[in-house]
């Protein structure tokens, strides 16, 4: 009886781009000491419209890290991504970040500070122009963001409800 190991020589693609948003240490004091904690904001997507957000703590850096990964999987939206850009100008609010994103043209790239950047690189976007207005912390600006997306209107939805095809509503 010959045991088979089924292992793969190259390392599998992933299926999600993972990036690292913030990694926040926290300190507790306690009788023999301090007690450190970490909390991990990561955002992961396909490249191909699909985004997600998640937040994790742990005692250690790499759990919290996984955590989050793990909830990010859990919380994808959809992104109508038309060329690489959105398909119209929206703002998102979140508490006191407030968040403007439009769309650009064709080699503009993106034009957004490092956590709106983070959210649209993830999902597969390529020309955005954006503008983060109010409190800059880290997690409200994340998800001010996922708040604009999920205000966002697909064209097919939009001509689905007027009844008209698409080519009407471009023109």
């Amino acid at each position: 009886m010959e045991h088979q190991k089924n292992f793969d020589k190259e390392p599998k693609e992933k299926e999600f781009v993972e990036k690292l948003v913030t990694l926040n240490r926290t300190c507790k004091t306690v009788k023999g000491g301090r007690r450190m904690s970490f909390s991990a904001l990561t955002v992961v997507g396909d490249e191909k419209g699909r985004v997600g957000y998640g937040l994790g703590k742990a005692n250690d850096v790499s759990e919290a890290i996984k955590k989050s990964i793990d909830k990010a999987k859990r919380n994808l939206v959809f992104v109508p991504l038309k060329n690489g850009t959105l398909p119209h100008e929206v703002t998102g609010k979140y508490k006191s970040s407030e968040v403007l994103v439009k769309p650009a043209c064709s080699g503009t790239g993106i034009i957004a500070g490092g956590t709106v950047r983070a959210i649209m690189e993830a999902a597969g976007a390529t020309d955005i122009q954006s503008k983060s207005l109010g409190s800059n912390s880290a997690v409200n600006v994340v998800r001010a963001t996922f708040d604009a997306i999920t205000k966002l209107m697909d064209a097919k939805k939009v001509a689905a409800n007027r009844g008209k095809t698409l080519d009407e509503l471009w023109g």
